[in-house]
């Protein structure tokens, strides 16, 4: 009796596919220009506009009203960091996962020897070595302009918070891809949020809008992640605030990583 057995391709190593995924990832983002807009102009321009707006203000007064409205150099370099990864994640990630569902691609994905989760894994894990790279360019850039120095614990700890902040703002965005089919919507979407996040977070923390406000700005995803940073580059003033804005950043990340797991689609009809 003849032994006829169907030849079957070697399925490739989760490695070698992970490396394939991030690579082709890597390039999308490389080639796309509103990364670069978003991941290092947005925070710069924050970063200049805030050192300008210091420079403007002479004597100690003025230097106590800029201190009362855009507080020191930490939460400026910390304001800058923040409104880089929101960017990306919101405007940035959210719309790529739209696009490429509507594009049929992630179909395309689905049906080659390529675990699930390692389409994802690959997209996420560009989009925090962006972090780390934006986190890299507003700290040097930063430090330069508003004439301060961290300690080399301090430079570890922004890294450490910056990656927390990118997961957190990219479960936001992955909840909004989630729930919304539609490419123009969640741009749209996005925006709104975005703008949102920022007015409440930025504008709100400084008091500028009343203590009301402040109060709850400080509990948002953009005023919570600025306390943590701020708290990082001075560890002496570590309190409840910054504890209380830690727990408040976990809990947005596991909330909206999982609405975002939980009812993504993978197709777009």
């Amino acid at each position: 009796m003849t032994d006829t057995r169907a030849a079957t391709a070697p399925q490739p190593s989760i490695g070698l596919a992970l490396r394939s995924l991030l690579t082709a990832d890597l390039q999308v983002m490389l080639r796309a220009r509103q990364t670069f807009v978003l991941n290092l102009f947005v925070p710069l321009l924050i970063l200049v506009v805030t050192s300008f707006a210091g420079s403007q203000q002479q004597g100690a007064a003025a230097s106590q009203s800029r201190v009362a409205l855009l507080g020191s150099a930490g939460f400026e370099i910390a304001m800058a960091i923040t409104f880089g990864l929101i960017a990306s994640a919101l405007m940035g990630y959210s719309v790529t996962i739209a696009r490429d569902r509507e594009a049929g691609v992630f179909q395309r994905l689905r049906v080659a020897p390529v675990p699930t989760w390692a389409i994802m894994m690959s997209r996420l894990l560009v989009q925090f070595a962006a972090a780390v790279v934006t986190t890299i360019v507003v700290i040097v850039v930063g430090s330069i302009i508003h004439h301060v120095v961290f300690s080399a614990g301090a430079y570890l700890l922004i890294f450490a918070v910056a990656i927390f902040g990118a997961a957190m703002f990219l479960g936001i965005g992955q909840a909004i891809a989630g729930l919304i089919r539609s490419t123009t919507a969640v741009n749209a979407v996005g925006r709104v949020i975005y703008v949102v996040l920022i007015l409440t977070g930025v504008l709100g923390s400084t008091g500028v809008l009343g203590h009301a406000l402040q109060t709850v700005s400080n509990w948002s995803p953009v005023g919570a992640l600025i306390i943590v940073f701020t708290g990082v580059l001075d560890l002496s003033s570590w309190s409840w605030a910054q504890t209380g804005a830690v727990l408040a950043c976990a809990g947005y990340l596991v909330v909206f990583a999982g609405v975002g797991i939980r009812w993504f689609q993978w197709e777009a009809d």
